[in-house]
C-alpha cells in the first residue's frame, strides 16, 4: 500500500513536472516566435513609431501655432477698434487673419460709401464678404440680376426686389415683373414682393 502510495505521487510529481516543462516550452516558444517577429519588422515597428511620435509633435505644434495666429489677430482688431487708421495694426491682422481683415475692411468700406475697396474685396477668399461686396456694388438691374443669378448668393431675393424697383423707377414694367414673381413666396421679402406685384406692377 504505501509502495501504491509513493508510485501514485511519484506519478503525480512526474505528470506536474512535464505539465510545466510543457508550460516552460510554450513561454520559451512564444518568445522566440517574437523574438523573430521583431528582428523581421524591425524597421517597421520602428518606422510606425516614429511617425505616431512626429504626429503627435505635429498636431501639438499647430495648435500652439493656431492659438498663437488667433490671438495676434484679435490683438490688432482691439487695436483697430481704437485707432481705424493704425497701419500696424491692419498689416498685423491681414497677415494673421485674412479673412478677418477682409471682413473689417468690408464694414469701413461699407460704412464710407467707398465702391472702389468693395470692387477690390469681390475677389476676397472670405465667402461672406465677397458675396456682400459683390451686392453692395451693384447698382443697376442687370447687376443685381447677375448678381441674384448666383447660387451661393445671401441676398438674392432681395436683389430682386431692389432691381424691380429700379425697372418700375424706369416704367419697364414687365421686367420688373418677372423679377418679383423669382423671389421665393417663402423668403422674409415674399410678401413685399406681392405687395409690389399687386399694388406697384399691375
Amino acid at each position: 500500500m504505501n509502495q501504491k502510495r509513493i508510485s501514485l505521487s511519484l506519478k503525480e510529481n512526474i505528470n506536474m513536472v512535464r505539465s510545466e516543462l510543457s508550460s516552460e516550452e510554450q513561454f520559451f516558444e512564444q518568445a522566440i516566435v517574437t523574438e523573430r517577429f521583431i528582428k523581421k519588422y524591425k524597421n517597421v515597428i520602428v518606422a510606425i513609431a516614429v511617425a505616431i511620435a512626429v504626429g503627435v509633435v505635429g498636431v501639438v505644434a499647430y495648435r500652439a501655432y493656431e492659438e498663437n495666429r488667433v490671438e495676434k489677430s484679435n490683438l490688432a482688431l482691439e487695436k483697430l477698434m481704437k485707432d481705424v487708421n493704425d497701419a500696424a495694426a491692419l498689416s498685423e491682422l491681414k497677415s494673421t487673419n485674412p479673412a478677418l481683415h477682409d471682413l473689417w475692411m468690408l464694414s469701413l468700406s461699407a460704412a464710407k460709401g467707398d465702391m472702389a475697396s468693395l470692387e477690390k474685396l469681390k475677389g476676397s477668399t472670405a465667402p461672406f464678404v465677397s458675396d456682400l461686396s459683390s451686392y453692395q456694388t451693384a447698382n443697376t438691374p442687370k447687376m443685381l440680376d447677375d448678381y441674384a443669378m448666383k447660387q451661393e448668393s445671401i441676398y438674392k431675393d432681395l436683389a430682386l426686389v431692389q432691381g424691380a424697383i429700379l425697372l418700375m423707377k424706369e416704367n419697364k414694367m414687365d421686367e420688373a415683373h418677372e423679377k418679383l414673381s423669382r423671389v421665393s413666396v417663402d423668403s422674409a421679402l415674399g410678401k413685399v414682393a406681392a405687395a409690389l406685384l399687386h399694388y406697384g406692377v399691375k
